[in-house]
């Protein structure tokens, strides 16, 4: 495996499983030291610790608490120095319907952009100026094809919390890369993670790749081999793209 990521000291939010965790592992395979981000899964996460030889760090982070985010950099920072990428990657998917409370209503979608999007946007706050002071350094936000063409009537809070990440992403691009720090989105669609494989349980495959052209969801490892092709230092005018990984199921 090439070292392409050498010496780079990348966070990794929402990593103790599922598509975060085979971030990590990708990207320890190819030289760079993970921070690893987890809620609550600390065995989750050790375990991916040890999975990986023990080169990189275990932080802990409530990324629905408002300050959570930025608690997250200044561990992350205190146990690896200096940073040279992001992955955005925590994220939830709630279902609510517009027949529900206005409290209700108001708290899901308060819930799902505090974590999908605001923490996201609190932690590029924070490697930006990290970033600029220390050389440049590289952002990937995982949105979602349900940010690109929209998504389901009871769990639109989703969908719109990730059109603001692919929105949030441009905008750095756009201000911030000739400070050396750059900016990338990477939209899948279905995933063969847990929550998919609770959807087939209930609906079956066939329901769930009824609208991918090549009948197949992407794996966790195919997003992960993308995310750290996308933070090697060669890729820079990568910067201000959207990538999709859908199967065909959205095109542009």
């Amino acid at each position: 495996m090439s070292q392409s990521l050498d010496g780079q000291s990348i966070l990794v939010t929402g990593a103790s499983g599922g598509i975060g965790a085979a971030i990590v592992e990708r990207l320890a395979s190819e030289g760079a030291r993970p921070i690893i981000h987890y809620g609550r899964d600390r065995d989750g996460a050790e375990a991916l610790l040890s999975r990986i030889g023990g080169h990189g760090f275990i932080v802990q982070a409530d990324l629905s608490a408002p300050e959570g985010a930025f608690q997250l950099w200044q561990k992350t920072v205190d146990a690896a120095g200096r940073m040279h990428g992001v992955v955005n990657n925590a994220g939830i998917r709630t279902e609510i319907s517009i027949e529900a409370s206005p409290d209700d209503w108001k708290a899901a979608w308060q819930k799902e952009f505090q974590i999908n999007f605001f923490a996201a946007a609190d932690l590029c706050k924070e490697a930006i100026r990290h970033f600029k002071a220390h050389g440049g350094g590289r952002i990937v936000n995982m949105a979602s094809r349900a940010g690109q063409r929209g998504y389901a009537a009871d769990a639109m809070p989703y969908g719109a919390s990730k059109a603001a990440l692919v929105n949030l992403t441009k905008s750095i691009a756009r201000s911030f890369g000739a400070d050396g720090v750059t900016a990338v989105a990477i939209a899948p669609g279905w995933v063969r993670t847990d929550m998919a494989e609770e959807f087939i349980a209930t609906h079956g495959k066939a329901a769930a790749v009824a609208d991918i052209p090549i009948g197949e969801m992407a794996s966790p490892e195919e997003v992960a081999e993308l995310v750290a092709f996308v933070l090697r230092p060669s890729q820079a005018s990568l910067n201000g793209a959207t990538l999709d990984v859908n199967g065909g199921s959205y095109i542009r």
